[in-house]
């Protein structure tokens, strides 16, 4: 009977070293060798075979001095695998946890880049139906400018700033190119307010933009139908 008890015991103890195994499958190296091929995977583009190493990683060390840098490498790893729901997901979890790190630039630049790729998806499945992809509402392109305008305003020497202000230019003619077509359908179907209050947020919003001396037509006729209205 004795003999049995330890036979379950030392059974009971394999079944648990080999699912301790099992969840550190990647980590039958060293933690240092496991992220030194981690990163080689990285740079070759095998993302899906660095994520695996990379979280195995992160669980690894859960919350030691080496989580910071493994969530960074996961972040570009999903935004090159093209998983922005995770990306995002570990970007938020970033700034949550490390509003102060020294690499906070470059989260949002990642996080810019991210929202700018949503947007461009959805323009594609928009154009698909033969809409003017200008008519798609913009709400990632409006997040991609915060998060480069935070970029720019909190680390205006990162050396991604330089790289953001440029973005930002073709951000802020995508948005200007929306309220523009707005202003189109409102001047179509007769809100001249509508119009000139929407003319009124590009002058303050995008002045020097192309969409906006297009848009000063609408609001010269939208204030020339409301004078004719109103007598």
């Amino acid at each position: 009977m004795l003999k049995l008890k330890i036979i379950v015991i030392l059974l009971s103890l394999l079944v648990l070293v080999n699912c301790s195994s099992n969840q550190n499958v990647f980590l039958d190296h060293l933690p240092a060798e496991t992220y030194a091929s981690a990163r080689q995977k990285l740079q070759q583009g095998y993302y899906k075979q660095a994520i695996k190493q990379l979280e195995a990683l992160d669980n690894y060390y859960m919350f030691g001095p080496n989580t910071q840098q493994l969530q960074l490498d996961l972040i570009y790893a999903y935004y090159k695998l093209s998983n922005m729901q995770k990306a995002q997901n570990l970007i938020d979890r970033f700034l949550r946890t490390n509003a102060n790190h020294s690499n906070t630039d470059y989260v949002l630049y990642i996080c810019g880049l991210i929202e700018m790729k949503l947007d461009e998806q959805a323009l594609s499945k928009y154009f698909l139906f033969g809409f003017n992809h200008f008519e798609r509402d913009p709400k990632h392109a409006r997040a991609a400018v915060i998060s480069f305008q935070q970029l720019i305003n909190n680390y205006p020497h990162s050396i991604y700033a330089i790289d953001a202000k440029k973005i930002l230019i073709y951000l802020q003619n995508r948005l200007a190119n929306y309220e523009l077509t707005v202003i189109e359908f409102y001047s179509k179907v007769g809100a001249y307010v509508a119009v000139v209050t929407r003319v009124k947020h590009m002058l303050s919003n995008f002045p020097n933009n192309n969409a906006t001396y297009q848009a000063r037509k609408h609001m010269e006729r939208a204030y020339q139908q409301l004078r004719i209205n109103s007598s």
